[in-house]
């Protein structure tokens, strides 16, 4: 695959080379950062030392927070199936390689038994260009679960921001179809590029300052079904979702049938294991009734059940379920204390 550079002050022309499909990336959006269309005139935010990642994770661009499955008319015997957005080429320009771990993750569960597809469409018109972190924020933790802030695994390309200019290196054929689109703006990229890309990924490395060694968790977790030891989390958790819903592996979602008039439609929408209603049965049992339960089963889905399903951890390190938690619960004290904890056998009667 190709090597690349072009200036930081042609980044608008890059913009406008990649005018045969829908850019996406991380703009301001009022006071928070978030993936949406660039617009004209529009710069993407990414520059070193100012922009650790989005506030709102990018899996909205595959798995929107509200959508519409279909729509019917009373009466009418016939429905008008939506078509999914994204069904023109996309590129997702600067995502950092953490949240294209996560389109990995949850690709497993939405091609698992019966391909959803929605997101399936999205996500085979999608080209991911990554930008690789150079300042990884204070509580992420990626390289405790395969990633990296340079992690090219699972990106179509990924780009290095090197001061005065971009290293741009292609990794799959997606990747390459878009250099040849940005033809007229690339320059190939020398030895000069690449070593201080490679400087760039391993001091980036060595900042990150926190870890949990997860060899065993998911094996131990369902052995603390009923400890104690969930309350000292649990007692502090407001149950706002806010840890879900900025997960950008979290994918529980609602659909609900709404009319206005003649005239309705199926939507889904995110929804979260956090809430008391989740889980509440139509006969009026809940077998999560209080917040000890509920963030059981939030750990246990992403360390233990996902692992079990599809052989991979539901996590890929970004932090954000602790940096914005209101309470402060640090989801890497929750699995130290798990490795923790002492399982009591219990006696026979």
């Amino acid at each position: 695959m190709g090597d690349f550079k072009f200036a930081r002050e042609k980044m608008a022309d890059v913009l406008s080379g990649l005018g045969e499909y829908q850019v996406l990336a991380p703009l301001v959006t009022g006071d928070v950062v978030r993936f949406r269309e660039v617009e004209e005139s529009e710069v993407p935010v990414g520059e070193r030392g100012r922009y650790a990642n989005s506030v709102v994770p990018p899996k909205e661009l595959m798995f929107p927070q509200t959508e519409t499955l279909f729509r019917y008319r009373l009466g009418d015997t016939d429905i008008d199936v939506s078509e999914p957005a994204g069904d023109t080429g996309r590129v997702v320009l600067g995502i950092r390689p953490c949240d294209a771990q996560a389109f990995a993750i949850i690709d497993k569960l939405f091609g698992w038994d019966y391909p959803d597809p929605y997101y399936q469409k999205r996500r085979e018109n999608t080209t991911l260009v990554g930008l690789a972190c150079g300042d990884p924020g204070s509580n992420c933790f990626c390289t405790s679960v395969g990633g990296g802030p340079a992690s090219e695994e699972y990106l179509d390309a990924i780009m290095y921001d090197l001061d005065d200019k971009f290293y741009l290196k292609t990794i799959t054929d997606k990747g390459e179809e878009l250099a040849r689109a940005l033809s007229g703006v690339l320059e190939e990229a020398g030895d000069a590029e690449k070593k201080a890309a490679e400087k760039q990924a391993d001091e980036a490395t060595s900042k990150i300052g926190r870890s949990i060694d997860t060899e065993g968790i998911p094996e131990k977790l369902p052995s603390l079904y009923g400890h104690p030891f969930w309350e000292q989390f649990s007692d502090r958790c407001l149950g706002c979702g806010i840890c879900t819903y900025l997960c950008p592996t979290c994918h529980c979602f609602d659909i609900q049938d709404e009319m206005e008039q003649f005239d309705g439609r199926r939507a889904r929408m995110w929804d979260t294991c956090m809430f008391k209603e989740y889980s509440l049965h139509a006969s009026g049992h809940n077998p999560r009734p209080t917040r000890k339960e509920r963030t059981r089963n939030r750990i246990s889905h992403k360390y233990s059940y996902f692992p079990e399903n599809f052989g991979v951890i539901a996590c890929v390190g970004c932090g954000r379920c602790i940096n914005y938690c209101p309470v402060n619960i640090d989801i890497l004290d929750i699995l130290t204390k798990s490795r923790e904890a002492e399982v009591k056998e219990e006696k026979p009667a």
